[in-house]
C-alpha cells in the first residue's frame, strides 16, 4: 500500500508539475473536454499541487524546512552565521508568480464542471480554494500587498495580468473567506488518512495562517480590529480540531523518526517514503555529518523538571558538563538532544558546532544500515500535527486577550499547552494563570530572561511554542511576526553564538578551531563558533521583515504603464 500510494502521487506530481498545463495541452490527448470528467481525474489534478505545500524532509539530498531549514535564526549557532543581505533584490524570480494562483482558479473552475453531485463538487471547490488561500499566505508573509486574482486569466487580459497591488488585508480577508469555505465543504474522509488532504488538514492550516496573520497585523501595522478577527479565526479553527477528540499525543520523538506515520494518532497530514523510490537526506544528518548546533540560548529555554525557568529554578545544576545541564530538564530536551555526550571538532566526526548534537530526527535502528545514511531516508516526515494545534490555540488565545478578546482561562491552557504537558514521557508541571499570570504549583513567576516587551504570559507560552516546535521550520517565520528579529543579532544577544561550556583539558584530541568565548587561548569556557568580527550577524534595518520584489517585474509593470511599488527600504 504504502509504495502504491508514493507511486501515484509521484505520477501525479510528474505529470501535472509543468506551468503550462492546460494552456498549450496536446490536442488529440488532454484538453478540459477529455480530463475533466469524473472525480477520479479531480483528485489526480489535486495532488500536483502536494509537493508544494506539502514538502516534508524533501527528496534526495535536502531535509526541506526541517532541522536548519529556517536556519537564520537564534535557535542555532553556526561558524559562519547567515546574514540578512542589505542589497540583495533579485533581477528576476524571487518568489514573485502566481502560477499557483493560477492552477488554484483553474481547479476551482473546472470541477464545477465535472459531472459529480453538490456536495462532490462543494468538496473539491474546498479543495481549491484552500490551496489558493495558502498560496496567498505566502506571497503576502514574503511581499505584504500583492494583486489578488479570483479567475483563472488569459495572457489576453493585460490589464488583470498587471494590475496594481491589492492590500494585504484585502487578501487576507478573501483568504480567510476561503478557509471558511474550505472548513464548511471539505470532506472528513477524503482518501488514505493523513496523506491527503480533508476537513481536520483546513482546520489546522487555518489555525496556523491566522496566528500568523493575526500577530502581524498586531505588531506590524497595529491593526488591532484585524488582529482581533484573524486571531479569533485561529483559535476557533484549534478548537474545532482540539474538540473533536480525533487525536491524541503519543510518543514525542516518534512523529519525527518513525519509518511509518500511519495510525500515528498525532499526525494529521504527513508526506511518505519509501526506500529507493522516494527518500532524503535528514535522519544521515542526524547521524553521521557535522552539525551546525543549537545554541546556548535555545538550550537555557527548556525548563527545569519543576516546570519553572532554569533562572527561578531550585533544581537545576548549572551548564558546566552535558550530565548537568541535561539533568531535572523538560524531557523533550533529551528527546530533541544527545544526553550523554557532547560531540567536539577534532574528536568525533560528527560533531556539532556547539558541542550539543541534535537526534530529534534519528532513527537509531536503521542508522548504520545503508538506508540510514546519505539520501537514502526512508523515515516518514509530519506535516502537520495536532502538536502545533494546541500550542496555536494557546498562542492565539493568549494573544486575543490583549486585542480585546476574552482573557485567557486555565481551561484555555489546559485544553493545550498541558496537553503537551502532560504527552505520555514528558509530564512536567502544568502551567497555570493567576491575575493574568504565569504560575506553577500556585506560584506566580516571572522568567528574568524575558523580553521586557512581552508579556510573562505570552513569553511562557512562546516557549512552550519554541521548544514544542523546535527545528520543524517555524522560528524565523516566528521572530518576523512578532516582530522580533533582533532576536537574532549576535553581538546584541551573544547566546545565540555559544555552546556548551568545556575545559579544554578534559576533551584530548579537540580542534584548535574550536574557541571559548571569543579567544583561541582560553582553556575553558564556552564554544563560540562565530568568533572574529566579520562574522557577526547585526541587523537594524526593518525591511528584512518583507523580501523584495524582482526587478524585472517593475519593469514589466512600468511598460504596461503601471506603477509595482518596491517594498520599502529596497532599491
Amino acid at each position: 500500500m504504502k509504495t502504491r500510494i508514493v507511486t501515484v502521487l509521484f505520477l501525479a506530481l510528474t505529470f501535472f508539475g509543468c506551468e503550462d498545463f492546460l494552456e498549450t495541452p496536446p490536442a488529440d490527448t488532454l484538453t478540459d473536454e477529455t480530463y475533466w470528467t469524473n472525480e477520479t481525474s479531480v483528485r489526480t489534478f489535486s495532488y500536483g499541487f502536494y509537493t508544494a505545500y506539502f514538502s516534508g524532509y524533501g527528496s534526495g539530498n535536502t531535509w526541506g524546512r526541517y532541522f536548519s531549514g529556517q536556519g537564520l535564526n537564534d535557535d542555532f549557532a553556526p561558524t559562519a552565521p547567515a546574514q540578512f543581505t542589505p542589497n540583495a533584490v533579485p533581477a528576476s524570480g524571487g518568489g514573485w508568480s502566481f502560477t499557483w494562483v493560477r492552477k488554484a482558479n483553474i481547479f476551482i473552475n473546472r470541477v464545477q464542471t465535472v459531472p459529480m453531485d453538490q456536495a462532490a463538487i462543494n468538496h473539491w471547490r474546498g479543495i481549491g480554494r484552500f490551496f489558493r488561500a495558502m498560496e496567498y499566505h505566502d506571497l503576502t508573509k514574503s511581499f505584504g500587498d500583492v494583486p489578488w486574482y479570483s479567475n483563472a486569466l488569459t495572457e489576453t487580459e493585460v490589464e488583470q495580468l498587471y494590475k496594481p497591488r491589492d492590500s494585504r488585508t484585502l487578501v487576507m480577508d478573501s483568504v480567510l473567506a476561503d478557509f471558511k469555505y474550505a472548513a464548511e465543504h471539505v470532506r472528513l474522509e477524503n482518501g488514505p488518512k493523513g496523506l491527503t488532504v480533508n476537513k481536520d488538514v483546513v482546520l489546522a492550516y487555518m489555525s496556523r495562517v491566522f496566528l500568523f496573520e493575526g500577530t502581524w497585523q498586531k505588531y506590524h501595522n497595529n491593526n488591532t480590529a484585524k488582529a482581533a478577527e484573524y486571531l479569533e479565526a485561529a483559535k476557533w479553527a484549534a478548537n474545532e480540531v482540539i474538540k473533536s477528540g480525533r487525536y491524541r499525543l503519543g510518543n514525542y520523538r516518534e512523529v519525527f523518526n518513525s519509518l511509518s506515520l500511519a495510525g500515528n494518532t498525532e499526525v494529521i497530514l504527513y508526506r511518505e517514503y519509501v526506500a529507493g523510490t522516494l527518500t532524503h537526506a535528514l535522519n544521515s544528518y542526524n547521524n553521521k555529518e557535522p552539525q551546525t548546533g543549537p545554541s546556548k540560548d535555545l538550550i537555557d529555554s527548556y525548563l527545569a523538571n519543576d516546570g519553572l525557568p532554569i533562572r527561578v529554578s531550585t533544581v537545576y545544576q548549572g551548564d558546566q558538563g552535558i550530565a548537568k545541564v541535561m539533568a531535572n530538564r523538560d524531557p523533550r530536551i533529551s528527546q530533541t538532544f544527545v544526553t550523554n555526550q557532547l560531540r567536539l571538532n577534532g574528536i568525533a566526526g560528527n560533531y556539532s558546532t556547539t558541542g550539543y548534537a541534535t537526534h530529534k530526527f534519528l532513527n537509531e535502528a536503521i542508522k548504520d544500515l545503508p538506508e540510514g545514511s546519505l539520501s537514502g531516508n526512508p523515515t516518514d516526515a509530519p506535516v502537520i500535527r495536532y502538536g502545533e494545534v494546541l500550542v496555536n490555540y494557546a498562542e492565539a488565545a493568549a494573544e486575543l486577550a490583549t486585542v480585546g478578546g476574552p482573557a485567557v482561562t486555565q481551561n484555555d491552557l489546559n485544553i493545550s499547552v498541558n496537553v503537551l504537558r502532560s504527552r505520555p514521557g514528558i509530564n512536567i508541571p502544568h502551567l497555570q494563570v493567576m491575575g493574568g499570570l504565569p504560575a506553577v504549583a500556585g506560584k506566580v513567576y516571572d522568567d528574568p530572561e524575558r523580553d521586557p516587551s512581552v508579556p510573562s504570559l505570552i513569553w511562557e507560552i512562546r516557549r512552550e511554542r519554541r521548544i514544542e516546535l523546535v527545528f520543524e521550520g517555524f522560528r524565523l517565520d516566528d521572530l518576523k511576526r512578532w516582530k522580533k528579529l533582533e532576536y537574532t543579532n549576535t553581538l546584541t544577544n551573544p547566546e545565540i553564538n555559544m555552546g556548551a561550556w568545556i575545559r579544554k583539558a578534559d576533551h584530548p584530541g579537540i580542534s584548535a578551531a574550536v574557541v571559548l568565548d571569543k579567544s583561541q587561548n582560553d582553556p575553558e569556557g564556552y564554544i563560540t563558533p562565530a568568533w572574529t568580527a566579520a562574522t557577526q550577524r547585526t541587523i537594524t534595518d526593518p525591511k528584512f521583515f518583507l523580501n523584495p520584489l524582482p526587478l524585472d517585474q517593475i519593469v514589466l509593470y512600468k511598460e504596461k504603464g503601471v506603477t509595482l511599488t518596491q517594498n520599502p527600504g529596497w532599491q
